[in-house]
């Protein structure tokens, strides 16, 4: 892979040819862990991690619900949060009690056996952001649950729920902190949980897809203390490997590339796995000419140190936010007639890569493959990116006319005369101008964050993946007369789209948002985020005043006589407790990027033109089916297992056209009872059961929201319980909710 930047002109070559370039011996990671060293899996009966255990493979070795019985499956308890919103959550389970999120993050102890409500803790804060697991810590005299909460990591205690004080300050370390730049205007949010290796608990954060953004420090903490022991610089400091790839000093300025995804641990080797995330801004790089180490990146670090092992970058220069989506799963194969540690790592372009995971070779070849040059006033795009050979992908690469709806007539013509204004090319076509551009799989796609599923009796991996197509864009970035729209533009524009109209369910529509929300509960979004928006705490109050009177629709001038001032809104108004450092605070001036409306705000040169889902006038999408898929592939010859449909819209499936697949978000879960458990469907609300070796539907049940989360499964008194939390929210036209539903034979 390339260290250069954009500019180098290198024909097809194997990443083989180039290994010595990206990959170190693991010298740091060659000894074992000590024999004392705490592990985060005492039981198979528990699933005492996000994911199941370090190794992220979301498998059980429980197989009392096996492809017998498991058509016997009923419920064995419910638990309703009573709160709105959905959740995204999957629970840790030790011993008897399962640890989880409610909808607003207040964190929760339930009898795992009856789902009774042990204990609850809220921290004060009104968590808007997802929260998808905990973290769970205990050396064997010592027990501590790790739970972040938007900005904040907790430690509790898991007998009681109360926040132990010895930790950080009065329970809590804030993660906006140890980032440079000053904390109050960054903002962050914990929604994967960290990792725990010995003393440590290693994490990420999620950040804003736009300017400003901090820089994604990887960091870990002494899980004891809060204390910080060591930080690793995605965003290369000089005199660091990587720094080259960057503008001179882009770390002082530069934000994101940072682990939002998760991780996984080698317990034994103390290796930890982070793959991160583009930098900003997500879709124009001129102002970070170069290939961006470590944005992309698989990174493999010494846990107890930080330090880097071995890397692949998966995407460089990364002008199409192609994350990295999900934690890796780790997997003793059979390759070539030799057992082999490897790592798979899957992919939203709809590629699973396979590596050595001691040394970072690849286990099939991966080819730097030449692609189109951008022709966008001041971007340099890369010219080559990493390809894998095999395994095929596991989702459509090129969108083409004969892909087109058929669902109706009617539906068909539209396609194809919208088909015919945009610009399709395959995976790493650049943006353009003025012009939209076809990304297939879309945005959120092929794989997500709920991450794969693997079974390491067999070898073989279940994922769930996205096949909708999307388009994006850029424009130049003028000034307006307007400084509200200004504002818009700048920090809206990426998500709800120039015209307002967002791309629904995902981004909503903000035309006549004035008729739906109050000013300050427009100002409470803006500035505590809800849902997948983040939070922007450093947004001014004279920015924050124009940009809801923009968005209600007056000039500037009528802002304040509208009543849209901010700053004569009660807080009180805003939530029942502000979020700590989240105050009404000027915004300090920061170094534009390409011009700024009183260098108040980072000005791109040019902007994205918001998300735009390819959906028929219906709302359906405008490709062909399947919209959704479960793949099961055989990880030790890189060829495909079985591959079907998952998910359906009811009303069409109601009308004879079933099994259409849909949008799906959460993962699989695999055990030895030879079944793939999954809910993640997000029309049809249910939690499914297949035929692990077939792909056979062997159960299915409806859930009370759809279930966007990954499983889990855990054994209590000599019985399997299956729970999944259901909560729906991706789809807006339905309610939302936070229901934990167990499952278990009678």
């Amino acid at each position: 892979m390339s260290t250069g930047c954009g500019k180098q002109t290198i024909a097809t070559l194997m990443v083989a040819a180039i290994w010595a370039l990206s990959f170190e011996s693991p010298r740091i990671a060659a000894q074992p862990a000590a024999a004392n060293a705490p592990t985060q899996r005492s039981s198979p009966e528990d699933w005492p991690v996000y994911g199941g255990q370090a190794a992220g493979d979301h498998y059980s070795s429980l197989k009392q619900i096996n492809r017998e019985n498991v058509a016997r499956l009923e419920v064995a308890w419910k638990f309703d949060t009573e709160e709105q919103g959905g959740t995204q959550a999957s629970p840790i389970i030790v011993g008897r009690v399962l640890y989880a999120y409610t909808p607003s993050q207040k964190v929760i102890a339930l009898d795992a056996a009856t789902g009774r409500l042990l204990w609850k803790f809220d921290s004060g804060i009104v968590g808007t952001q997802p929260a998808r697991g905990l973290a769970y810590w205990t050396d064997g005299r010592e027990r501590r649950i790790l739970a972040g909460v938007m900005n904040y990591l907790y430690a509790l205690d898991p007998a009681t729920g109360k926040a132990i004080s010895s930790f950080g300050e009065a329970g809590r370390i804030d993660l906006r902190n140890d980032l440079g730049g000053d904390a109050s205007k960054h903002t962050v949010a914990i929604t994967t949980p960290g990792i725990v290796y010995r003393d440590l608990v290693i994490v990420g954060f999620r950040a804003p897809e736009e300017p400003p953004a901090p820089r994604g420090d990887i960091r870990a903490y002494d899980v004891k203390t809060g204390k910080l022991r060591w930080s690793f610089h995605t965003i290369p400091h000089p005199n660091e490997l990587g720094y080259e790839t960057w503008p001179k000093n882009s770390w002082e300025h530069m934000g994101a590339a940072n682990n939002w995804a998760g991780m996984a641990l080698d317990e034994r080797r103390g290796i930890v796995y982070a793959p991160t995330g583009s930098a900003v801004a997500d879709f124009y790089g001129g102002d970070r000419v170069g290939d961006n180490l470590f944005a992309d990146t698989l990174l493999a670090l010494d846990a107890a140190t930080g330090q880097r092992i071995w890397h692949f970058q998966g995407v460089h220069h990364d002008i199409w936010d192609r994350d990295f989506p999900s934690p890796p799963a780790l997997v003793t194969l059979t390759h070539e007639g030799t057992r082999v540690d490897a790592l798979a790592q899957t992919t939203k372009q709809g590629w699973l890569y396979l590596f050595d995971r001691v040394t970072g070779k690849p286990l099939f070849p991966i080819e730097e493959r030449k692609y189109p040059a951008s022709d966008v006033p001041g971007e340099v795009s890369s010219a080559t990116q990493p390809h894998p050979l095999k395994p095929q992908p596991f989702a459509r690469q090129l969108l083409t006319v004969d892909m087109l709806t058929e669902r109706t007539p009617e539906a068909h013509a539209w396609a194809v005369k919208e088909f015919g204004t945009f610009r399709s090319g395959g995976q790493f076509l650049p943006l353009s101008v003025d012009k939209q551009t076809v990304v297939f799989p879309g945005f959120d796609g092929g794989a997500e964050w709920g991450g794969p599923a693997v079974d390491p009796s067999t070898g073989v991996l279940y994922v769930n993946a996205n096949d909708l197509a999307w388009t994006g864009g850029l424009v130049e970035n003028k000034l307006s007369a307007e400084i509200g729209k200004d504002v818009y533009q700048n920090r809206c524009a990426v998500c709800h789209g120039d015209d307002r109209g967002g791309s629904p369910p995902a981004f909503p529509s903000l035309v006549d948002v004035d008729k739906r929300l109050t000013p300050a509960q427009m100002a409470n979004v803006i500035r505590h985020g809800r849902g997948r928006m983040m939070a922007f705490a450093d947004i001014a109050d004279t920015q924050l005043d124009t940009l809801i009177g923009y968005l209600r629709g007056g000039t500037e001038g009528e802002v304040a006589a509208a009543g849209t001032d901010t700053r004569k809104i009660d807080t009180k108004e805003l939530s029942s407790e502000r979020p700590a450092g989240t105050e009404r605070k000027a915004a300090g001036r920061m170094e534009p990027v390409a011009g700024s409306v009183g260098d108040e705000f980072v000005r791109m040169k040019y902007r994205f033109t918001g998300y735009k889902k390819f959906l028929d006038p219906d709302g359906y999408p405008a490709v062909a089916p399947p919209w959704g898929t479960l793949n099961a592939i055989d990880m030790n010859t890189g060829e495909y297992l079985w591959k079907i449909p998952l998910g359906e819209y009811p009303e069409l499936a109601a009308k004879g056209m079933a099994n259409t697949g849909t949008e799906n978000y959460g993962g699989p879960i695999v055990t030895a009872g030879g079944l793939v458990f999954i809910g993640a469907t997000i029309y049809d609300k249910k939690i499914r059961v297949f035929d692990s070796g077939t792909g056979k539907l062997l159960w299915q049940a409806e859930l009370p929201f759809a279930g966007v989360a990954t499983p889990a499964t855990y054994m209590i008194d000599g019985k399997q319980y299956v729970v999944i939390a259901a909560g729906g929210g991706r789809d807006h036209r339905g309610p939302s909710g936070g229901v934990y539903v167990a499952f278990a034979l009678p």
